[in-house]
């Protein structure tokens, strides 16, 4: 399955970035922008609300999930200073079990209706699919982080 090798690789990819050097981390893809550090931090939290719902859409189809707003928790939170060690370790344990889900009930119970909060009706398939999309689009913006100028 495609979405397994995706989930595996951008995991992968997204594992070594917390590992950069405190100079990279501090960089940013454009001004205004999140950090590097902000972003792996973000991965971790959003990883962690996909997958709580993607739980429920699996036990517990159709229902309304709410959205959650990424820059009041980015600031509330202080990501700038949010220990990285404990949002590799949550990401690393929200992904693991995401692949595990994916590889159980993607085919089986991918067709499970929800509601989204912001953009209505969903599948649990549009919500694995999200994860992998999600996380390639941030790995997107830290190259472009650590490719731009010094």
């Amino acid at each position: 399955m495609t979405l397994l090798t995706d989930l595996t690789t951008t995991r992968d990819q997204t594992l070594a970035c917390f590992d950069l050097p405190e100079a990279d981390l501090a960089r940013t893809y454009a001004p205004g922008k999140w950090t590097i550090r902000q972003i792996l931090v973000h991965l971790a939290d959003a990883e962690s609300v996909l997958h709580e719902r993607i739980r429920r859409i699996i036990a517990e189809p159709k229902q309304v999930i709410w959205a959650f707003d990424q820059d009041l928790w980015a600031a509330a939170l202080a990501y700038e200073l949010f220990p990285l060690n404990l949002s590799r370790d949550l990401f690393r344990a929200n992904r693991n079990a995401i692949i595990y889900l994916a590889d159980s009930f993607y085919e089986q119970l991918g067709s499970n209706e929800f509601v989204h909060s912001q953009t209505g009706l969903r599948t649990l398939k549009d919500e694995f699919d999200k994860v992998a999309w999600h996380n390639q689009n941030h790995l997107d913006q830290i190259t472009r982080a650590l490719s731009s100028e010094k």
